[in-house]
């Protein structure tokens, strides 16, 4: 399937993605809005199957999150959204609502969702091992870096004249005391 033939775009998706409790979660209401179905009839669907969304799954949020999240994000408008706390579900969750929401509209935006939190996932690899590779880097720089200040102090050193002692300039006149009271 291309990219131009998906249900909806890519970027919806990703714009819908957010990151709350350290998962990244999609909204109750956004995907209501991508199945083509209230957000009442989606919640009243879930409820009716509680037993196939456990916690990792899906999760209501709290009061704080809720609050916290609409002031972050300008998309989340306050009309826009229920009265009540939004239930917001992880990728397992989303996969598990293509079960319980069984029309061609949920399967094509199910499998859309899947390949985004698949691509996000390979993103986040792609960014881990960059990540260690910069560390490494670093590491490196540090140790050449100590190696450089050493070579340009081993040049400086060979720069500098060796110091010798320096011969008094003029005549030495070396005496003997007995030479000089005739003795």
């Amino acid at each position: 399937m291309k990219k131009s033939d998906s249900v909806v775009p890519v970027e919806r998706i990703e714009k819908a993605i957010f990151v709350i409790r350290g998962q990244k979660v999609m909204l109750d209401a956004d995907l209501a809005e991508l199945y083509g179905v209230k957000t009442k009839i989606l919640k009243q669907a879930v409820r009716r199957n509680r037993k196939r969304f456990p916690s990792d799954f899906m999760f209501e949020l709290t009061k704080e999150e809720n609050r916290f999240l609409r002031s972050q994000n300008v998309t989340l408008e306050w009309g826009r959204y229920s009265k009540y706390l939004p239930f917001a579900f992880t990728e397992q969750g989303v996969a598990m609502l293509s079960s319980i929401l069984n029309s061609d509209r949920a399967i094509e935006v199910n499998i859309a969702v899947m390949r985004v939190f698949v691509r996000l996932r390979e993103m986040m690899a792609t960014h881990k091992e960059l990540a260690v590779k910069l560390r490494e880097l670093e590491g490196r720089i540090q140790d050449h870096d100590e190696q450089i200040v050493a070579i340009f102090e081993a040049i400086r050193q060979l720069m500098t004249p060796p110091e010798t002692p320096r011969k008094r300039i003029g005549f030495e006149v070396k005496e003997k005391r007995a030479a000089v009271y005739g003795k």
